[in-house]
């Protein structure tokens, strides 16, 4: 994410009123099996509530229609997910006020209830087998909601000239559909996507299958890489779209908001420096790791652009006419590997997704801007020891700090003295071997800086005491 300052076919639902039942007991014997719920959260200490424990979600189908009479959804989403212990019940993350009209599991009516602030209780006509597969779906209507939150910013579903755009990070997944909310529960994804033939449907992955009736248009989107949930997108309104491929092969869709006012030239200029800065990254960090490239530009008041995979979301709108400038789509397009492919597996270890995405600014400005990286190392590092860049640790920023400098430029220090410490054959063969080591998955700062110890066969203790674990400004 980059942020300022600094730091189906289409669908057609018989909503009824929604249905409150009580949960059944938390624990129930089935033959010698003991069944009990799955936990309300995946333990991380900054969002407790996000996430779930018992299950594993593979894919999620996510069928919507939207309505600009209403401004509101209609949706059924179906997750398919494998439990991990022998669960009585077990939690999805759903906030806001849509209204549940059913849930079934494996197409049996299931029990509900919502509580606290974001937590859809699910339990099953009989429990589910440790290792069982097993589908939920839920269908739901109303006007999704727009999270708001006064250190990290506005997520969620949001509201455009012409329509709407969801943008996640880190917890607004949960305001349009139930979802397992947290980055270590990668899965697939399908979006069926309905809204009036005169405003286009946008979502991760690849164009698989458009239609036109009855004044709609249905289209169906499906990523194919396993997506944590922070990253999925969509948009509606009304866009122009292009498409190609890079030099390297990799398909590339791009698509500009019409209230954003872009020029035919500039929204080319736009697809092919996105085409550019793909293929540049692959060379230096390895296989560009999903199916297809492409960024979106939005008004959507928001102030910020997101590594939503595959496919970037860039909000201009203070700036309409203007296209993202290269280091921007460098930072975004290097989550795709740092962050995407690779996503942390606790919020405090963010610093992995913003300080390379950076540092991704400085190689692209030294590629293509003549700009040495150790410039933008002297000029980042050049803060007095009184500035707040240099309050906090890297590694633990807290959770109202993870958008702050010390992730991003400090973040991104760290990798150029890592740089420093390893020299310049071991950096090179780091960039590309740790996000093909931890493809689709997710990682810790431990994890990296013991790969990276192995890596270089260097003892790299104290470059991460003084650049990682440690508040104030180091010495070089």
């Amino acid at each position: 994410m980059s942020r300022t300052p600094r730091a189906l076919a289409a669908v057609t639902l018989g909503v009824t009123a929604a249905l409150a039942v009580s949960a059944a007991p938390a624990a129930a014997d089935q033959g010698q099996r003991r069944f009990t719920p799955g936990a309300p959260g995946a333990g991380d200490p900054y969002f407790p509530d996000m996430g779930n424990g018992g299950y594993d979600v593979a894919h999620y189908d996510v069928a919507l229609k939207y309505d600009p009479g209403t401004k509101g959804i209609q949706a059924v989403t179906r997750v398919k997910a494998r439990a991990t212990q022998h669960l009585s019940r077990f939690d999805l993350d759903f906030l806001g006020p849509l209204a549940i009209s059913s849930v079934r599991v494996d197409g049996r009516e299931a029990s509900y209830t919502r509580t606290g602030a974001q937590e859809l209780v699910i339990t099953p006509p009989k429990g589910l087998r440790k290792n069982r597969n097993f589908t939920v779906t839920v269908a739901y209507s109303g006007v999704p909601q727009t999270v708001d939150d006064a250190a990290l910013g506005t997520s969620g579903w949001i509201p455009t000239p012409d329509g709407a755009v969801m943008l996640n990070q880190p917890f607004g997944a949960a305001a349009v559909f139930p979802v397992n909310d947290h980055p270590t529960d990668k899965a697939t994804y399908t979006f069926v996507l309905s809204a009036p033939e005169n405003l286009t449907t946008l979502a991760n992955g690849d164009l698989h299958g458009k239609s036109t009736r009855d004044g709609w248009t249905t289209t169906r989107w499906d990523m194919r890489r396993p997506m944590a949930s922070e990253l999925s997108m969509l948009a509606i309104g009304k866009y122009d779209v292009l498409t190609g491929r890079t030099q390297d092969g990799i398909p590339n869709l791009t698509a500009t908001d019409h209230a954003m006012a872009i020029k035919p030239d500039d929204a080319q200029k736009f697809h092919d420096q996105t085409a550019q800065v793909t293929d540049f990254q692959s060379g230096l960090y390895g296989r560009y790791p999903f199916t297809s490239t492409g960024g979106i530009t939005v008004k959507a008041g928001v102030g910020y652009a997101l590594e939503t995979q595959g496919r970037p979301v860039y909000d201009l709108g203070r700036r309409p006419g203007t296209i993202p400038r290269g280091s921007l789509l460098a930072h975004e397009l290097g989550h795709q590997w740092f962050g995407d492919a690779v996503s942390p597996s606790r919020w405090a270890d963010i610093w992995l997704n913003e300080g390379f995405a950076t540092y991704s600014e400085w190689l692209y400005a030294e590629k293509f801007e003549s700009t040495p990286v150790q410039d933008s190392f002297d000029t980042a590092y050049a803060a007095p020891a009184s500035d707040p860049l240099w309050k906090g640790k890297v590694s633990d920023p807290g959770r109202d700090h993870i958008f702050d400098g010390l992730v991003y430029d400090r973040g991104a220090m760290a990798v150029h003295v890592l740089r420093k410490a390893i020299g310049e054959e071991s950096f090179s063969r780091l960039l590309k071997a740790w996000p093909a080591a931890h493809l689709h998955g997710d990682a810790s700062t431990k994890d990296f800086v013991r790969f990276a110890e192995r890596l270089s066969g260097k003892d790299l203790d104290a470059w991460a005491t003084a650049w990682l674990y440690s508040e104030g400004k180091p010495a070089l």
